[in-house]
């Protein structure tokens, strides 16, 4: 039991984009397997534990309303920013707008984390609502371009109808973690802020992803 413990690692994740981008759809679908498409603007962090290689990862999801995101000015003090080990930004394939608020997240991230060595900060770029094909209004090469300029990774996928490329951003993400820096970092007072995921299902939803 104790080598189990030894193999166990924590990898701490922001999940950023702006309204109606499907951030939380996302993250519930990585969670559950399953597609909800209404929720409200509610802050949530997930706790999950997975076995990926043989090693048991802990993944803590903070599941932000942009709202309350990237306050100008602060980011040295962002909590968020700080306590993450990486980050995912999603935005619409439908939403041209939500794609071109994507950089300037890339910068406030890199601006606030202290790496020697800016590309290698683990952040991956999602273009969701890719079963929308037909109200696109942003490219996959525009997507991969972007992720390129900026040393992030890159995933077009659909929340709504597939899983597995759900799986493969967070997996992706986790190998990234490992590759540039340790995620051994346990969150502080993860315990009194994590959701219930019952609680957070039970609630009403009204606002659409």
């Amino acid at each position: 039991m104790s080598g189990t413990a030894s193999l166990q690692k924590d990898a701490n994740i922001v999940v950023l984009g702006t309204d109606s981008v499907g951030k939380s759809a996302l993250t519930v679908r990585f969670l559950t397997r399953r597609f909800i498409g209404e929720y409200g603007h509610i802050e949530s962090i997930y706790s999950h534990n997975v076995m990926l290689d043989g090693r048991e990862i802990v993944f803590n999801i903070w599941d932000f309303p942009f709202s309350q995101e990237l306050p100008s000015g602060t980011y040295t003090k962002d909590k968020r920013i700080q306590w993450a080990d990486g980050f995912i930004l999603v935005y619409s394939i439908c939403d041209r707008a939500s794609f071109n608020g994507i950089v300037r997240q890339v910068q406030y991230i890199k601006a606030a984390k202290d790496f020697i060595d800016m590309e290698k900060v683990p952040i991956v770029i999602v273009g969701n609502k890719r079963d929308l094909h037909h109200q696109r209004a942003v490219s996959s090469e525009e997507g991969q371009l972007m992720a390129l300029a900026t040393g992030c990774q890159f995933h077009e996928v659909s929340a709504a109808e597939n899983y597995h490329s759900i799986l493969m951003v967070f997996h992706g993400l986790v190998d990234r973690l490992q590759e540039g820096r340790s995620v051994t970092r346990r969150p502080t007072g993860i315990k009194s802020i994590v959701k219930s995921m019952s609680a957070v299902f039970s609630r009403r939803r009204t606002d659409s992803v």
